[in-house]
């Protein structure tokens, strides 16, 4: 009983000791997004999407408000590889050998995806929003004033959220590969995923069906292959535990 109760006590331990290095550097990424920041936002502000409005600042704390919020944002992205390896490190110890070499090469395929998501939704999808945003408003004859700091919350609101959206097939791979789930499982509720899916983009994307679509079919697209890479996972489960049973 002690003996299990020392192991608890040492997991705890070690998940400290994990979210203690995740946290320190986050502090450091943040003073490093403290310098960069401001030349990102001087970069969003002349691209075409920006040039499109006149941004303004109704309060005297908003410039403060959005450079502490792209700090923040980068802050986030430089702390996300360092997150997942902790994470890793925490949960390798459970593992075989085989399979913390191959959860380790997640790691820089969770992160292009990442990356991959947030590209998309910057230089295909916001393009295409504010385009509408600004048919629509000229439709209606109403001039756009826009504070800058809705501007910068509305382009992260709809950016970032796909960062996270893009991780799935790697969720679903590291899910199938411990054996929380199955191909199988993905396919039968693949109706219901779609549902879910179909939720998110409308909540994401403005009421127009072009832009829904936009969000939505490469959502299912994900969801597809997630079902691919799932079945990919779950042979090599099989094939570890058939190993390892040969092996004893």
């Amino acid at each position: 009983m002690s003996e299990k109760k020392m192991s608890v006590l040492e997991h705890i331990a070690e998940l400290r000791k994990r979210l203690i290095i995740v946290v320190v550097f986050f502090f450091v990424a943040m003073i490093t997004g403290f310098f960069i920041a401001k030349p990102i936002i001087v970069f969003l502000q002349q691209t075409d999407e920006a040039k499109q409005f006149a941004l303004n600042a109704f309060r005297p704390a908003d410039p403060l408000i959005v450079y502490m919020q792209i700090t923040f944002i980068i802050a986030l992205i430089l702390t996300f590889p360092v997150l997942l390896y902790q994470l890793w490190a925490f949960i390798s110890p459970g593992l075989y050998e085989k399979e913390r070499r191959v959860t380790l090469s997640y790691i820089p395929l969770s992160v292009a995806l990442f990356l991959l998501g947030i590209s998309f939704s910057y230089f295909i999808l916001f393009p295409f929003v504010i385009d509408f945003m600004g048919r629509l408003s000229n439709d209606l004859n109403i001039q756009q004033m826009i504070g800058i700091n809705e501007y910068f919350r509305f382009l992260l609101q709809l950016t970032l959220p796909f960062g996270l959206l893009f991780q799935l097939p790697v969720v679903i791979m590291f899910l199938t590969r411990l054996g929380i789930i199955n191909p199988a499982f993905l396919a039968k509720v693949r109706k219901y995923a779609y549902f879910v899916l179909l939720v998110i983009a409308a909540i994401i994307t403005p009421p127009e069906i072009v832009s829904h679509l936009m969000v939505t079919i490469p959502l299912f697209i994900l969801y597809e292959i997630s079902i691919i890479v799932s079945r990919f996972a779950y042979k090599k489960a099989q094939s570890s535990q058939i190993k390892e049973s040969d092996q004893k």
